[in-house]
């Protein structure tokens, strides 16, 4: 069973409501679809509403592509095998490196980023482009990451670290490490806690940095590139 995204209104906030249902006949192809129906539709809203209305389409577009990313997308990469060299654009053919994964994923929602480019960078050249604020540990213990993300709320971050990229996901306090994972490659892309035997966990160097700032919602709804 998966579970079926609902956004509803407490004033001008987007709140999350999930609700069980059968995935079994929606493949990443229909995700995809629905994504992009979703942004054409809020585009057209955004581009003819007032200030006021502009505002709610942000609220809504940001939650939207959190919760789509947590329930869809990335659980369709779920087990999807690690490679150096992975470059699969399907998730579960192939295998995926961990900067393409990010890259593969972004691309997929609809942003125009330089897919390939960004992938065989470092990640703090993306998380830079991507993310307004970016936090920097240096040889600091995992719990003030920790404290950090819960500090600045449920959403979907970037995180870079020693050799490695993924996404951090922060849900009613629950925080969530979203990469593929080379310490089993065979395991592939998986969700896991934070805390244990990982390469977020391990590392001595983290940044990080939140997903969907105004700036990034609006080039998602405009169809604006990053170069």
């Amino acid at each position: 069973m998966a579970r079926t995204i609902f956004l509803i209104y407490l004033g001008i906030v987007p709140v999350l409501v999930l609700a069980e249902t059968d995935s079994t006949s929606f493949s990443y192809a229909d995700v995809l679809q629905e994504v992009e129906q979703r942004r054409t539709h809020l585009a057209q809203a955004y581009a003819e509403g007032s200030a006021e209305v502009r505002d709610s389409i942000l609220w809504e577009a940001e939650a939207y592509l959190a919760a789509v990313l947590i329930e869809s997308v990335f659980p369709a990469w779920y087990g999807t095998p690690w490679d150096f060299n992975g470059m699969t654009r399907t998730p579960g053919e192939g295998a995926i490196a961990c900067g393409y994964f990010i890259t593969n994923v972004l691309t997929d929602v609809g942003f125009r980023i330089p897919r390939i480019r960004w992938a065989q960078s470092a990640s703090e050249v993306f998380i830079r482009e991507l993310c307004p604020v970016v936090k920097r540990f240096s040889g600091r213990p995992l719990e003030e990451v920790q404290a950090h993300l819960l500090a600045s709320g449920d959403g979907v971050y970037l995180v870079g670290l020693d050799n490695h990229t993924g996404f951090l996901t922060v849900a009613l306090g629950e925080i969530r490490f979203v990469h593929a994972d080379y310490y089993g490659w065979d395991t592939g892309v998986e969700s896991e806690e934070i805390f244990g035997d990982n390469p977020l966990a391990d590392s001595r160097y983290r940044v990080v940095g939140k997903l969907f700032s105004e700036e990034m919602v609006v080039k998602w709804l405009t169809g604006v590139a990053y170069e």
